[in-house]
């Protein structure tokens, strides 16, 4: 009888690894100029990075052609937006084997819907729509056509789930936004609030989940250590 080193799995206290288990990386997109200009960045609102944005999407294209770390990846997806598509054409050189793959873009992969509030400055938007308290009440929708905070959550962790369920085994790369990790948090979590988490995930950061039949692992979260060796920030 072979004589086992660990400890029981009903006691370890760190997960082996799982094979044919499902990678899924989130990557925030750099940094928005709707960011910088404080302008409601929905489909109307958002134009694209700022250069400090550019910078931050370089610096973590030439970390993933250095280490390699994402050469596995066999689909790369990005929200609609501006924003993230951009970030998405910088960083996938790589992605994947030989950095080909084609940016899949999908809508449910945005940020919160703004509705009617989108374009709009934060100051034009608190006097037209006030200003919704998502921490007393998430179902408050945040404009008209919007979404509600538990609404974007339920409709982010649904798009994630979705992508696990199409590419089973797989590496998929996500260029996203910061409210779908902290969704992803939220929803993947057993233990993490309904309430928001207020998590300051950095722009261009890389969180990785993995799925298998044991559930949904949280890997890393707030992977930015390329912003910092390439001395980048706004």
């Amino acid at each position: 009888m072979s004589r086992r080193l660990g400890p029981p799995a009903g006691v370890r206290t760190t997960a082996t690894p799982v094979e044919g288990a499902t990678r899924l990386v989130l990557v925030r997109h750099g940094e928005a100029t709707c960011n910088v200009t404080g302008v409601v960045g929905g489909v109307r609102g958002c134009t694209g990075l700022s250069a400090a944005g550019v910078r931050q999407a370089k610096a973590l294209r030439e970390r993933l052609l250095d280490t390699g770390e994402l050469g596995e990846a066999g689909a790369l997806y990005a929200s609609v937006l501006p924003r993230a598509l951009e970030t998405a054409a910088i960083v996938a050189p790589g992605v994947g084997i030989d950095g080909t793959l084609a940016v899949v873009a999908d809508c449910a992969l945005c940020e919160l819907h703004p509705g009617e509030g989108d374009g709009l400055t934060w100051p034009e938007f608190s006097e037209r729509f006030g200003e919704p308290d998502w921490d007393a009440d998430p179902t408050t929708v945040l404009a008209p056509g919007g979404e509600s905070w538990s609404g974007f959550v339920a409709r982010a962790a649904g798009a994630l789930g979705d992508l696990v369920a199409r590419h089973g085994g797989e590496t998929v790369v996500v260029v996203c936004h910061a409210g779908v990790i902290e969704a992803s948090l939220i929803a993947f979590v057993p233990v993490a609030p309904a309430r928001r988490l207020k998590l300051r995930t950095e722009h261009t950061a890389l969180t990785e989940w993995e799925w298998s039949a044991d559930g949904w692992r949280l890997l890393r979260y707030n992977d930015a250590a390329h912003l910092a060796l390439a001395r980048v920030g706004p």
